[in-house]
């Protein structure tokens, strides 16, 4: 299902003039409304005059995620707040919020990016769409809502949490698509087993995930487990929040961008460089159409690539790839970048252990090291601590030869990934703590 095959479809050369008329006439408004964009441009020695093109893009100032925080809370918005119908916000580390701000055109073009989503991972009006991302505050709720409501699809607006009800409404509603992260799919299916209900046996065809990065090896696990079609979607509150990209069902090959509305660069998070197609870098993204918060050039922090390559959909969208983890998330392990979905990659390859585990870096010295926590099978659980009577026993099952064994061919294949040496500890099935929400993947002990 294509939901809007005008701007889905359209050539790349008329995609271009578009787009290059949306950027001329936002330069020009955020420099008119928002006397932060005036002093940046300003400083920049750019003028609105000088954007002709999609040429002259980089010539821009970035915006970065502070300067969200300094304005705070409405000294970016180019509206004035009698036009504001909506104020999302998201968490920041400072105790203040990020702030963005929605007109009435803005909440119709999110519902619309996010419709496009959905049908892009294959929801029709015929579906029962359970939305389990969180409401309020945080987009990916209302976003995920507003976009299957637009489709015509009934929508279930449960929330994250309440994994029982979750799996209660599935089973009597007939839950169709899914909508939550992915860590939280496979939380509920583990509440599935201890309640020995066979979620293969719901009506449940495909799920629409994101707000977190998660690996390739993640989505078929998924796949398996609940037997349906593992979708990823893309979104930030800053931006819009979910819709500004998704994966399509057909090729679930990259994800499909809105172009119309958000123009992507790939950057060296480093050198600020804008990278080729095809290279591996920041994702940075320009808001073309919104109103209330415009942003030029805002640097996500999210690491991917992109590629205009046609896509078997029948979409002529540029497609970003799956997150690959964060700039500021990224690990630094004796000189070497390490993300998390890198060793997930890994720990999913192999059927014995889980897809639960945790990074821990800790340093010694002058060394770093990194251990990985993962859960073993519940089969292999019991194939290995077989006859062992003392719970004081059970602390050694990881000293079993078939663990060993286990234990140093993940280290191998970590290491072929990542080239250095871990450490990797079995722990007990359902030992390492389930979130409902996002999952926190990494420890590190030595911010501490």
């Amino acid at each position: 299902m294509i939901f809007d095959r005008e701007h889905e479809c359209m050539s790349r050369s008329d995609l271009r003039q578009l787009q290059e008329e949306r950027l001329r006439a936002l330069v020009k408004r955020v420099y008119d409304k928002v006397p932060f964009y005036r002093g940046l441009f300003d400083k920049s020695g750019v003028s609105p005059e000088q954007v002709r093109g999609l040429d002259d893009l980089a010539h821009l100032p970035f915006t970065r995620k502070y300067n969200l925080r300094d304005e705070y809370p409405f000294g970016l918005f180019a509206t004035p707040m009698t036009d504001v119908v909506r104020i999302h916000a998201s968490s920041g580390t400072t105790g203040k919020p990020t702030t963005v701000g929605y007109t009435h055109n803005d909440v119709a073009m999110w519902a619309e990016v996010c419709a496009r989503a959905l049908a892009c991972a294959g929801t029709t009006k015929d579906d029962i769409v359970q939305v389990a991302y969180g409401y309020g505050l945080f987009t990916g709720g209302l976003g995920s809502h507003y976009g299957a409501e637009l489709i015509g699809s009934a929508v279930i607006p449960i929330s994250a949490g309440n994994t029982q009800r979750q799996l209660m409404l599935m089973q009597d509603f007939g839950t169709t698509v899914l909508c939550c992260t992915p860590s939280f799919a496979l939380y509920v299916w583990d509440v599935a087993q201890q309640l020995h209900i066979d979620v293969t046996k719901f009506p449940l065809r495909v799920g629409v995930f994101g707000a977190e990065p998660w690996s390739e090896g993640m989505r078929q696990e998924i796949e398996r487990k609940w037997n349906i079609k593992a979708c990823d979607i893309y979104g930030l509150s800053e931006v819009i929040g979910p819709g500004v990209s998704c994966e399509c069902v057909q090729a679930q090959s990259g994800l499909h961008l809105s172009e119309d509305h958000f123009l992507a660069e790939i950057v060296d998070p480093d050198t600020e460089e804008v990278l080729p197609e095809g290279e591996w870098g920041e994702l940075v993204v320009t808001t073309l159409t919104k109103e209330a918060f415009p942003l030029i050039r805002y640097r996500t922090g999210d690491i991917t690539r992109l590629t205009s390559e046609p896509c078997i959909c029948g979409r002529t969208n540029m497609r970003m790839d799956r997150i690959a983890g964060r700039v500021d998330d990224m690990l630094i392990i004796r000189g070497v970048n390490v993300f998390p979905s890198q060793v997930e990659s890994v720990l999913l390859m192999s059927p014995r252990v889980e897809p639960h585990y945790r990074m821990v870096v800790s340093r010694k010295g002058a060394l770093d090291n990194l251990e990985v926590q993962v859960e073993i099978s519940p089969d292999l659980y019991q194939e290995v601590t077989r006859g062992i009577l003392s719970t004081d026993d059970v602390s050694t099952f990881t000293e079993h030869e078939t663990l060993v064994g286990l234990k140093q061919n993940i280290q191998k294949n970590i290491k072929d990934i990542i080239g250095i040496n871990v450490g990797v500890t079995f722990k007990e099935p359902g030992s390492i703590e389930r979130a409902e929400g996002k999952s926190e993947r990494v420890i590190d002990l030595r911010k501490e």
